[in-house]
């Protein structure tokens, strides 16, 4: 999974905060900065000033330079016109086209030889754009894509959406990525966040990164102007291909919390009324499970059968269907109620584990 940062020159973080921001990302492993260099509200002087030094922050902490451009940028650079040269001396690995290229153009840029990606918008991708790219040979090992994000409140799109435009791109062997919002420090002028999700916008960084890793993105950018160190950790953390839920524990058995940390995989025979782990039988090594705990499973309940169920001994399941108590079935934690959705992600194949509050 790659991760991201965005740095927005001229607005509002200072530029010690902004080298700051690269330093401290770059420790926790992020890869990727994205900035833009056509924001209207921004100080196009301070730009000018910083630009060079920031990237030379970004080159020295080995960290990818995306920026977002369209023909103003040029005004802004004060570059007569588009030259990638000019964006290459600059430090910016990728040029992400915003609007004003057409397809001709992109499968021009696509095929430089200054070693600069290029980035498509994948939240205005169509079906139309990726076949006159296929059909003028465009070199898709060469590019990328990213969705918007969306100052104004409910303007960000639904997740319907997303996974529509994901499945264009990824059948067409395009990586995306997407951005959720801070809650530290929130970009102006509008100040409600900078996600791509609508449903996100008052998202902490962890439950909004999991769930675009249970989508599928590839790569999760922070937009807002300055996150938290606790943000940058937790952006770090995030697994690609696996189903991360938090949950509370209800067992104090030692064994069970050692079970219950390991990395499951849903079985392919997909239940009716559960998750099933296909894993779990197999890790008891001798080891008995006593009766406790064996009240009703609602939604959400993760339950341990124990020395009743007889072989299945060890079976762990998420129930998805309420069931009456069962003295062979131990409950022993409950995923939280605001995480429950993240189960319709847990496919067949699919691998999961749980964070325990």
């Amino acid at each position: 999974m790659k991760t991201g940062i965005a740095i927005y020159l001229g607005l509002d973080n200072t530029f010690e905060e902004n080298i700051q921001l690269i330093e401290t990302a770059a420790k926790y492993g992020v890869q990727r900065i994205f900035t833009s260099l056509h924001i209207p509200e921004t100080d196009k002087s301070s730009l000018k000033k910083q630009i060079s030094e920031v990237l030379n922050i970004a080159k020295k902490n080995n960290m990818e330079v995306i920026s977002d451009i369209s023909p103003a940028t040029l005004e802004i650079l004060g570059i007569e016109k588009f030259n990638l040269s000019a964006f290459q001396f600059l430090g910016i690995q990728t040029l992400r086209l915003d609007y004003g290229y057409d397809a001709e153009q992109i499968t021009k840029f696509s095929h430089n030889t200054k070693k600069i990606r290029i980035q498509l918008n994948a939240s205005t991708i169509t079906a139309r754009l990726l076949m006159e790219l296929m059909k003028l040979g465009a070199n898709f090992a060469n590019i990328d894509s990213l969705h918007n994000f969306y100052p104004r409140e409910g303007t960000g799109i639904s997740e319907e959406t997303l996974v529509r435009k994901n499945s264009l791109l990824h059948k067409a062997g395009i990586r995306v990525g997407a951005f959720i919002p801070s809650q530290h420090r929130r970009r102006s002028p509008l100040k409600a966040g900078l996600p791509t999700l609508e449903m996100h916008r008052h998202n902490d960084v962890s439950l909004a990164a999991r769930h675009l890793a249970a989508i599928g993105i590839d790569s999760i950018f922070i937009g807002d102007s300055l996150p938290s160190i606790e943000e940058l950790e937790t952006l770090s953390q995030i697994k690609e291909n696996e189903i991360e839920v938090k949950a509370q524990l209800l067992s104090s058995d030692e064994f069970t919390r050692n079970l219950l940390s390991h990395t499951f995989t849903a079985r392919v025979d997909e239940a009716r009324d559960a998750v099933r782990a296909q894993e779990s039988r197999s890790l008891l090594n001798g080891t008995c499970i006593k009766s406790a705990n064996t009240k009703v499973r609602s939604y959400g309940s993760i339950t341990l059968d124990n020395e009743d169920y007889l072989r299945y001994m060890g079976e762990l399941q998420i129930i998805k269907m309420p069931q009456p108590a069962d003295k062979r079935v131990n409950v022993v934690g409950k995923v939280l109620n605001n995480e429950e959705f993240l189960l319709n992600y847990i496919i067949p194949g699919k691998k999961f584990s749980f964070i325990f509050e």
